[in-house]
C-alpha cells in the first residue's frame, strides 16, 4: 500500500492540496489559483509555486477537476460511459512538464445519447471514494452544478447535471428577481414552503418571475427571496431527477458534500419520501484519491 502522496483538487476558482506521508495528512495547502484564476500565470508555474514547500519529498501527486480540461494544464480525455469505476485507474494522463514530480492527472466521464450529453470533471474522484464507504446505486453531488450519478455495482451507468447552484446565483445576482431586494436571511420556513411548490411544479420556468412579483406585491418577505428560490429550484430538482431514475426509498441515495449545503437537499429528498446516507465531499475525494494511488504502477 502506498502511503505518501500528494492529492490536488483543481477545480475552476480553487486549487487545494494535500501532503500524506506515510498514511497521514501532514500538511494543506489553499489557493485561488483555480484553472480560471491563475493571474497571467501558466498551470506550471501555479503548480511549481504552490508544491515549492513539499519539493524535497519524492512522492507522487494526482490530480483531479478542471486542471484535465480545455481550459486547464492539459486537455485529458474524458472515459466515455458506461464504464467501471476501476477503468479510471487505467487511464490517467502523465504530466511530463510536473518534474520533479511524477504527476497524472485523472480523466472525467463523459455521457453521450440521443437524450443525454454530459461531462464530469473532479466528481469521478468522489465517486471512486463514495463507492468504496458509502455504496448505492444512485448517488446525488450537490454544488453549482448538481450531478446525479447511476450506477450498477461499480459501473457507472448514466449521470445527469442540473444547474441549481448556477441558475439560482444568476437569478439572484444578474436578474429583475434580485433587484429592489433588502439583505437576505435565512428563514427555514420559507424554504420548505418554495422546495414543496418546486418540487409539484411541472414548468418550473414559469414560477420564475413570479418570485419577484410575489416580493413586489407583499407575498413575499424581500430578505426571504433567496430562500424562497433555493427551496423552489432544489424541490425541481430532486422531483426531475427522481422521476429520471425512479428512486424511491427502498434503496438509500448516497448524498455527497458539504453539510452547509447537504442539508437543504436532505429536507428535498424527505419531502419526496427518499432515504440516504451521507458521505461529506472531502472525505470521498481523499477516499478516492488513496484507491487510485494504491493501483498506480510507476
Amino acid at each position: 500500500m502506498r502511503e505518501s502522496y500528494i492529492a490536488i483538487d483543481w477545480g475552476s476558482t480553487n486549487l487545494r492540496a494535500w501532503l500524506y506521508l506515510n498514511g497521514e495528512c501532514i500538511d494543506h495547502l489553499e489557493s485561488e489559483a483555480g484553472v480560471t484564476r491563475l493571474n497571467g500565470r501558466t498551470p506550471e508555474q501555479v503548480f511549481r509555486d504552490t508544491l515549492l514547500p513539499w519539493q524535497a519529498h519524492q512522492v507522487p501527486v494526482l490530480m483531479a477537476g478542471m486542471v484535465g480540461s480545455n481550459a486547464g494544464w492539459m486537455t485529458v480525455p474524458y472515459l466515455p460511459c458506461p464504464t467501471r469505476l476501476t477503468d479510471l485507474f487505467k487511464q490517467l494522463t502523465r504530466v511530463e512538464q510536473a518534474t520533479p514530480f511524477n504527476a497524472w492527472i485523472i480523466p472525467g466521464l463523459s455521457v453521450v445519447n440521443a437524450d443525454n450529453c454530459n461531462v464530469i470533471r473532479g466528481e469521478e474522484t468522489q465517486l471512486i471514494g463514495a463507492y468504496t464507504e458509502c455504496p448505492a446505486s444512485l448517488y446525488l453531488m450537490p454544488g453549482t452544478h448538481s450531478k446525479w450519478v447511476q450506477m450498477d455495482g461499480s459501473e457507472i451507468v448514466d449521470f445527469r447535471t442540473v444547474m441549481t447552484g448556477e441558475l439560482h446565483h444568476l437569478l439572484m445576482q444578474q436578474s429583475l428577481i434580485g433587484i429592489g431586494l433588502t439583505e437576505q436571511q435565512a428563514n427555514p420556513a420559507v424554504f420548505q414552503q418554495g422546495l414543496e411548490s418546486g418540487f409539484k411544479e411541472t414548468n418550473i420556468i414559469r414560477r420564475l418571475f413570479e418570485t419577484r412579483a410575489a416580493h413586489v406585491l407583499g407575498q413575499l418577505d424581500k430578505s426571504a427571496v433567496s430562500e424562497w428560490l433555493s427551496g423552489l429550484l432544489i424541490g425541481n430538482e430532486v422531483a426531475q431527477m427522481q422521476r429520471q431514475y425512479c428512486a424511491t426509498g427502498d434503496k438509500p441515495i448516497t448524498l455527497i458534500g458539504s453539510p452547509k449545503l447537504t442539508v437543504r437537499y436532505q429536507q428535498a429528498l424527505k419531502f419526496a419520501g427518499l432515504t440516504w446516507q451521507t458521505l461529506e465531499g472531502d472525505r470521498a475525494f481523499q477516499a478516492g484519491i488513496r484507491s487510485i494511488i494504491n493501483e498506480l504502477d510507476y
